[in-house]
């Protein structure tokens, strides 16, 4: 049932009426339903869902007893299934029963009119003989026979890559599949013709199908979906409990509800119970009320917080009201959809209470969460299919490397391109066919996932409307179809959201008053703090949310944030919209007043005051139509959606002529009239809304706060929280200390498993060790606090620890206080007894190691390689004697060099960005021991040096400086790599 739904819209879009069924498997024998009306697809679900639920991922189980109770409004077929066996029967298999049995017993349950025998016919003598043989059981028993192609791919052409896809199904290459795979190409689609003359000798199996067709009038046009409802006291309707609980909402919110803030609630709520939503928000509120009982942090974002309603139900925190933001944004009559309402969650645990308690009170089959369709791009279809085709490991290892997708993409970047470069050549056989392959393998589905967060529900049983199966994280249960499919057929979905700031701040609370002394209230920071805008301004934000990139952290300086609405702008500015508007640098010289600020008619003042008559958001897009040509709000949504989709050129010619004629209707013609349609379409496809910019900009001021008021508390948290965020474990201790952060090193006898903090210092947790299992640091971590270690060996026998967790400690500098140095400490844990249960495993043996100590430079190697982060020099330091001999600058001395500097500055590289809205650019960021710096690379100087900037860690880099309004950059003209490149760890390539 996977691809139902797609199947039904692509059918749908060219007039053809798609039937919904399913292949089983029953006690190992094959049977094929197909769904004839609403009860029948309602067992079909229900039956797949049962065998899914009681087997492990990936399988399903089925007895006769389940399919006999589901087979009402189903049409059985049995037959042929030439992708399973080469010599069938019927169905894939027929366990150890007699084929006369097996139809005997389907013939109890479906009938002779809803049970056919399936024939087919692809020039292969084998399965000719079981056709007659298949005939012959048709006709004892008196069932009717219908004809099928058993179709497996849709031309001759694309067997080969059926082929290829069975292998990677099997594991093996195409020259060890042997007879798994099919003999010829004839499992394709075909004309009736070629099916009539294919069969001329069974005219009435070809007449079969279209009975088939006839009585199979269910579609997916209407599956029956309905949002659940909460219970509620006699006599209450959704209706009155919303406006109930609306309306003391907002009394808390605001104190006193004004005129203004009442006016804007019952508009709202008129809205919401004519569209009948009244359910679905209570639903919502009755989530983030479990959150706040549980002391979870929640926070609705998206274009919910363009709803005063939201913001009086806890739902968001932003105010609508105040910051002047357009419901219609969110909802409208109009439109008639529903509104799509998101919540953020701490990432790991506390999301997970809440996801549960959103199954336990719906129940296995009242919620589930979206699948996620993920497809093979092209690195892991180079992977793939070179495994398939047999080529040498290194060489499909190497090739994949060079392919790391970045947003932009030019021919430079194309397979055939870059198979030189992975030395291969592209002019060989079986280099042409991976070419091939790979290119009609892209976008291919490669395997089920779960999506992040969207969580379907329904009145009644959700297994009703869609199959429900296992997930692969255990408690968890996904529907077969992903969100798209879900909104396609009107499934309406929550998005319950981790995100890994909202879980930094949570854990942060405790830490701030534990060590600081503080209660920390995040509703209530100061708002106008000057050292969360001084650090912004400086664009000190490695680690901050939202605002963290290189992009951001390059505009920080020029925007220079004094108040929460700059901050609202800034995380909204650097987003495509905006840049391919060409909407960025206009703002920012007329925020500097290097331009004066203009608008397109004097009508759109109030609406692009804020942003100095620069649009930069979805809802100034929806207000600019609505004052000047008069549209509803559910019309400029429309616009919105007709220009940012391109659904249809037409669609969109006939809502810009409704534009026009409203414009001049208003009196607004000529340029200004043009200028107006280029604003709206420029930026209609990426615009950032104004809500949702809003929503991150309360998280990106309070981690900036935390980050400024608390750091210790601030890096401990995030580093006990990754993975998350744009840097590495190792960028962030760096920066903690560069913020006179003491950061100690790993220690069996001081380490927790999570990072800690003691005495004002942060001290790194174990679960940093590459390779030590959290069960086993969880025990050190208990038995120190029972007694202290006092030896290497009573230390691995109290902990149990296993053989290679105690190499990893050694190497990782984690038992310093048993030995000279790690090598030392490696030689005796080299030493001791292997079995802990040993009898010998508690005596001590006098081992004295001949090994030297290693040198500095050899312990930060061995840091990287253990834990990934160094708590001693940075990497970069190593080098700082031999790179000042050669006139290589610090990061920290590049940003006192004058504006178009020749200079030299090497790094870890640790960001490399190729965005699409730069046309080829690269984008890296180096750090030393001082710091950070970008450079940029154009696209000739990234086509020369390509394979270095792919893959190199440590890049000195030499080219002209650009040092404009405190932003620094080096415009690269040549690379170098440093030596041991592989020991700093990998870079964040973000595309």
């Amino acid at each position: 049932m996977y691809g139902a739904p797609r199947a039904y819209k692509a059918a749908t879009a060219v007039g053809v009426r798609a039937l919904v069924g399913a292949e089983l498997t029953v006690a190992g024998c094959g049977v094929y339903v197909l769904v004839a009306e609403r009860s029948g697809y309602r067992n079909l679900c229900r039956l797949i869902t049962r065998g899914k639920l009681r087997a492990p991922k990936g399988e399903c189980e089925l007895g006769w007893d389940d399919l006999e109770e589901h087979a009402a409004g189903l049409v059985g077929l049995v037959g042929p299934d030439v992708s399973r066996a080469p010599d069938p029967i019927i169905g894939p298999g027929i366990g150890e029963e007699h084929p006369g049995l097996v139809l005997d017993r389907l013939q109890a349950m479906f009938g002779r009119d809803r049970l056919y025998v399936a024939i087919a016919r692809h020039h292969d003598r084998a399965q000719e003989r079981q056709l007659r043989y298949l005939v012959g059981c048709a006709q004892t028993h008196r069932l009717p026979l219908v004809a099928t192609n058993a179709v497996r791919h849709a031309t001759p052409v694309d067997r080969r890559l059926l082929d290829v896809l069975t292998c990677i199904r099997l594991k093996t290459t195409l020259e060890g599949a042997g007879r798994r795979l099919l003999k010829n190409a004839e499992c394709h689609m075909k004309s009736p013709e070629e099916m009539q003359a294919l069969f001329r000798d069974l005219p009435e199996a070809v007449r079969n199908t279209r009975r088939i067709a006839e009585r199979c009038t269910f579609t997916l046009a209407n599956l029956g979906y309905r949002f659940p409802e909460i219970e509620l006291p006699p006599g209450q309707t959704m209706d009155g409990c919303l406006h109930q609980r609306v309306f003391a909402g907002a009394r808390e919110r605001y104190g006193t509800v004004t005129s203004r803030v009442r006016t804007q609630l019952e508009h709202e709520l008129t809205i919401i119970a004519k569209l009948g939503l009244a359910g679905y928000f209570l639903i919502v509120w009755e989530i983030v009320e479990f959150c706040r009982a549980s002391r979870i942090l929640v926070q609705g974002r998206g274009s919910a917080a363009n709803s005063a309603v939201c913001y009086a139900l806890g739902i968001t925190a932003v105010d609508p009201i105040k910051m002047e933001l357009l419901f219609e944004r969110f909802l409208s009559e109009e439109r008639g959809e529903w509104p799509d309402i998101d919540l953020d969650l701490p990432s790991g645990d506390q999301r997970e209470r809440v996801l549960q308690h959103v199954y336990q009170r719906y129940g296995t089959h009242g919620a589930a969460m979206t699948a996620n369709v993920i497809t093979y791009r092209t690195r892991s279809a180079v992977r793939e299919v070179g495994k398939v085709l047999d080529f040498a490991p290194d060489q499909v290892d190497r090739l994949a490397k060079l392919l790391r997708r970045f947003e932009f993409s030019d021919g430079d970047d194309a397979l055939a391109v870059q198979i030189r470069e992975a030395g291969l050549d592209p002019r060989a056989p079986q280099v042409r066919l991976l070419i091939d392959l790979v290119a009609r393998i892209q976008h291919l589905p490669r395997h089920l996932g779960q999506h992040s967060g969207g969580m379907v529900m329904a009145a009644g049983r959700l297994d009703d409307i869609v199959p429900l199966e296992p997930a692969a994280m255990p408690g968890r249960v996904v529907v077969q179809w992903d969100k798209d499919d879900c909104a396609d057929l009107g499934i309406i979905k929550v998005d319950l959201l981790g995100l890994g700031m909202m879980a930094v701040l949570e854990d942060a609370i405790p830490l701030v008053r534990e060590h600081d002394g503080v209660t920390l209230d995040l509703a209530r920071l100061p708002p106008d703090d000057s050292a969360v805008y001084a650090m912004l301004q400086r664009a000190d934000t490695i680690g901050v949310f939202q605002v963290e990139s290189r992009a951001q952290m390059a505009t920080l300086p020029r925007m220079r944030p004094t108040c929460f609405y700059d901050l609202v702008v800034e995380v909204a500015l650097i987003r495509p919209g905006p840049i391919v508007g060409r909407m960025v640098h206009p703002y920012l010289r007329r925020r500097a007043g290097r331009e004066p600020v203009t608008y397109p008619h004097p009508s759109l003042e109030p609406v692009l005051r804020r942003t100095l008559g620069v649009p930069l958001f979805q809802e100034q897009l929806l207000r600019i139509a609505m004052i000047a040509a008069g549209f509803s709000g559910g019309e400029a949504e429309e616009l919105r959606r007709a220009m940012g989709f391109k659904r249809s050129r037409a669609r969109m010619d006939r809502i810009e002529g409704r534009l026009r004629s409203g414009m001049l209707t208003h009196g607004i013609v000529g340029e200004a009239a043009e200028s107006i349609v280029r604003a709206i379409s420029s930026f209609a496809l990426y615009g950032f809304p104004e809500s949702h910019s809003a929503s991150f900009a309360l998280i990106a001021y309070a981690s900036t706060y935390l980050k400024a008021h608390h750091p210790t508390v601030f890096y401990c948290a995030m580093l006990n929280n990754w993975p998350m965020g744009f840097y590495h474990p190792a960028t962030l201790v760096k920066d903690a200390e560069r913020h006179d952060v003491r950061v100690l090193p790993i220690d069996v006898m001081h380490s927790h498993w999570k990072c800690t903090i003691k005495d004002g210092a942060l001290r790194i947790g174990l679960r940093y060790v590459s390779g030590l299992r959290e069960a086993t640091g969880r025990r050190i971590e208990a038995e120190r606090a029972r007694r202290p270690f006092a030896s290497l060996s009573e230390l691995v026998r109290r902990c149990a620890i296993h053989e290679d967790e105690r190499r990893q400690l050694a190497r990782a500098g984690a038992c310093g206080a048993f030995g000279e140095h790690r090598r030392d400490v490696l030689w005796q844990m080299a030493a001791l007894e292997r079995d802990p249960t040993s009898l010998l495993a508690p005596v001590e043996r006098s081992t004295r190691t001949p090994l030297l100590a290693p040198s500095g430079f050899e312990e930060t190697l061995e840091d990287y390689a253990a834990t990934g982060l160094t708590t001693g020099p940075h990497v970069m330091a190593h080098f700082r004697a031999m790179l000042a001999s050669q006139r290589v600058l610090t990061c920290v001395d590049v940003r006192g060099q004058p504006d178009g500097a020749w200079v030299r500055v090497a790094g870890h590289v640790i960001v490399r960005q190729r965005p699409g809205t730069a046309r080829g650019m690269l984008f890296l960021t180096l750090e030393d021991e001082t710091g950070t710096t970008n450079a940029v690379v154009t696209p000739p100087m990234f086509r020369r040096y390509r394979r270095l900037l792919h893959t190199c860690r440590l890049l000195l880099v030499e080219g002209a400086l650009q040092n404009v309004d405190g932003v620094v950059h080096v415009r690269g003209q040549r690379f170098e790599e440093l030596g041991l490149s592989g020991a700093a760890p990998p870079s964040h390539d973000f595309h």
